[in-house]
């Protein structure tokens, strides 16, 4: 049965994955082949990040373009660009530059190499000071 946009096998197959199991491993467990398990865990990597985008698209709703983080930009010169875009339109971020910079990487990972932003990073931030990354 499918509780979402994961099924019962993409679920399990995510578990196995997340215990440190390989792909073949888990095709010995569930009775499969080795490729039938790239397929299911293919599929479920997909359906998570469109999740994820369809999520960053409704929380950016209630949000203001705050401003574009730029190719080439340091990675620790960030939180000063945001910070002082902030201010400009008196809205207090709610994160400090450690958490700032963790919340980005997480929230873009593809992004970022190293300390490196490595494609234009739109930043959205709400009237609570919470940011989004498009």
């Amino acid at each position: 049965m499918k509780d979402g946009l994961l099924t019962d096998r993409q679920m399990e197959v995510l578990r196995y994955r997340k215990q440190g199991l390989t792909q073949q491993q888990i095709a010995n467990i569930i009775s499969t082949s080795k490729a039938n398990v790239c397929t299911i865990e293919k599929s479920a990597m997909e359906n998570i990040r469109r999740a994820k985008e369809t999520l960053e698209f409704l929380y950016t709703l209630d949000a203001t373009h705050l401003c574009t983080i730029p190719s080439g930009t340091d990675l620790f010169n960030v939180p000063a660009i945001i910070f002082g875009e902030a201010e400009k339109i008196n809205i207090k971020v709610k994160y400090d530059t450690i958490s700032l910079i963790n919340r980005l990487r997480e929230s873009r990972s593809q992004a970022c190499k190293a300390r490196v932003v490595c494609e234009d990073i739109i930043v959205y931030i709400t009237d609570q000071g919470e940011l989004y990354f498009g």
